[in-house]
């Protein structure tokens, strides 16, 4: 502690603020040295936590400023900009098995308003699980089209890419004729004044089959192109990128998502999401994104009863699964990890599988699903539980985004206690997907009073958003999304969870964006070393 004194009492005379001074007045904050000599050794406990406000100010402040400079640098570049009242479009929607909600409608409208512009879009898609993204995705993809220019549906992973195309394939069907089947590229008739052509590309393919779909997207011979990163690979060139849609988003990097932007001149991005983003978070992690949430779901979509069991009622959760089975329905089960570990005593889900398998439900069909699988053994297993082949599925957080099973109807999570909110939400979307009744079972052995909390607010909740606003309350934005992920610095003495402060700190960078984008009046230049110092990369803020 000597030493760290003397160190700032030497140092901290020579800091200079970065601050311009009237931000400082305005927010009623600490200057700079005195905050660091406050922070280390504070003469009250109020001067202790200004310390702390001011520093935590700055941390967000610089952040806001360089999400704002990414989103200026995006406006600045030329877009094409969509016709989107021809014909073909308006036809494609009244054509539809059913009618768009409110919240899809107006959603459409945003995206619409934003696509006719030469700005290119940036936006972000916010919905429930079953709450009708992909149709509004599709509807977008397809305008696209009728602009005579390609689209791309990225998904992250192959399950989930293949479910898109499926979707995709399966809208147009039911509206327009199929007339070929060729090289895994599905042809419709009678939606534009020429063939509409879909395909999906993963990596999962034989490498003669991945040629053909490369040729055919360079040579614009393909309109829309599902896949997984497989799209994003160096050697894929589209002739006419014009819309790439990103789903499930957080699970791309920051270069991932660049990659396929640079794949087209400036071309409108749609990122989609089923977690539910806090708004605060959602302006500080896609600060540069438009948002647009669909905060309804579609008519006859029912709530799911979920009940949190203790380690007692275990038995009465497998008598209930068994029933269901014999009604003809099927069962998910997750659990945490693949193998055992000595670390996290949590059920492993081979290990619950073997027991399952021969012990509770012998006269089940039980199928085992983890990410240590390859491709094709994961893709063989869903298969097999689509097509009501198997009874109970096994697995790891892997069925956690995008699986589709309108037969599934119950839900039992083990060790619920050591997932978040948000996550726990995501597994009970996979049930409720058909016309049955669908039930969610949490089951926890020992949860500590953090983990009691959380169960107990899921059970009388489904609102997916007020459960996100708990998550970041009770959990904090590090396990929320990581910043490695969103290409966001590090924070230190800030969390996005103190809303207050975050409002302050980006309403005091808009106004200073707004006076000085480049930063260049002399006041800020101090600012602009600091901002530099904190993105090292230069592509990242500015």
């Amino acid at each position: 502690r000597r030493l760290m004194k003397n160190f700032i009492d030497i140092s901290t005379p020579g800091i200079s603020d970065f601050l311009p001074e009237d931000t400082l007045k305005r927010n009623l904050l600490l200057p700079l040295a005195e905050a660091i000599r406050q922070a280390h050794f504070p003469d009250t406990e109020e001067l202790k936590d200004a310390a702390r406000n001011r520093l935590a100010f700055d941390e967000l402040f610089i952040l806001q400023l360089g999400v704002l400079a990414k989103k200026k640098r995006w406006q600045e570049q030329t877009g094409r900009a969509l016709k989107i009242n021809l014909p073909a479009i308006d036809h494609f929607i009244s054509q539809l098995p059913f009618k768009l909600t409110d919240a899809q409608t107006k959603c459409l409208a945003d995206i619409k308003a934003d696509i006719s512009k030469s700005v290119p879009m940036s936006r972000l898609l916010q919905g429930e699980v079953g709450s009708g993204k992909t149709i509004v995705a599709v509807i977008s993809l397809f305008t696209a089209a009728a602009n005579g220019l390609q689209g791309a549906f990225m998904a992250p992973t192959e399950i989930l890419a293949e479910q898109h195309f499926k979707s995709v394939t399966r809208l147009c069907a039911s509206i327009a004729k199929v007339s070929t089947l060729l090289d895994g590229v599905y042809t419709f008739e009678g939606l534009l004044d020429r063939p509409l052509r879909v395909a999906l590309m993963i990596s999962d393919m034989k490498s003669s089959q991945k040629d053909i779909l490369k040729e055919k997207i360079k040579k614009g011979e393909i309109d829309i192109a599902i896949g997984t990163h497989a799209l994003i690979q160096k050697e894929i060139r589209f002739k006419s990128l014009g819309l790439a849609v990103i789903d499930e988003q957080h699970r791309f990097g920051v270069e991932q998502r660049s990659a396929l932007r640079s794949k087209g001149i400036n071309p409108h991005i749609l990122i989609m999401t089923a977690t539910p983003i806090p708004r605060t978070l959602a302006l500080t992690l896609y600060g540069e994104l438009d948002l647009s949430v669909i905060d309804e779901l579609p008519p006859g979509r029912q709530s799911i009863k979920t009940r949190w069991l203790k380690p007692e009622q275990r038995n009465s959760a497998y008598n209930f699964i068994r029933k269901q089975i014999e009604a003809g329905r099927q069962a998910f089960i997750i659990c945490p990890l693949v193998e055992e570990s000595e670390a996290i005593q949590a059920k492993a889900a081979t290990a619950e599988y073997e027991t399952l398998s021969s012990e509770v439900f012998p006269e089940s069909k039980v199928a085992l699903l983890h990410g240590r699988m390859n491709a094709a053994e994961k893709e063989s297993i869903m298969k097999h539980f689509n097509e009501g082949k198997m009874d109970i599925l096994v697995s790891t957080p892997v069925v956690e985004v995008g699986i589709d099973i309108p037969n599934a109807t119950v839900m039992l999570v083990e060790s619920a206690d050591r997932f978040g909110l948000s996550q726990l939400h995501q597994f009970r979307g996979r049930v409720g997907r058909g016309i049955e009744q669908s039930y969610c079972m949490f089951l926890a052995e020992n949860p500590s009073l953090l983990g009691q909390e959380r169960l107990s607010i899921i059970e009388s909740t489904q609102d997916g958003f007020k459960l996100a606003e708990e998550d970041l309350r009770l959990r904090g934005p590090g396990e929320f999304f990581g910043t490695r992920q969103s290409g966001l610095p590090d924070l230190r003495m800030a969390s996005i969870s103190d809303v207050g402060l975050l409002e302050q700190a980006r309403r005091e960078a808009t106004r200073l964006f707004e006076s000085d984008p480049e930063l260049n009046l002399p006041e800020n230049k101090a600012l602009e070393e600091e901002i530099r110092r904190v993105w090292p990369k230069k592509s990242e803020w500015s």
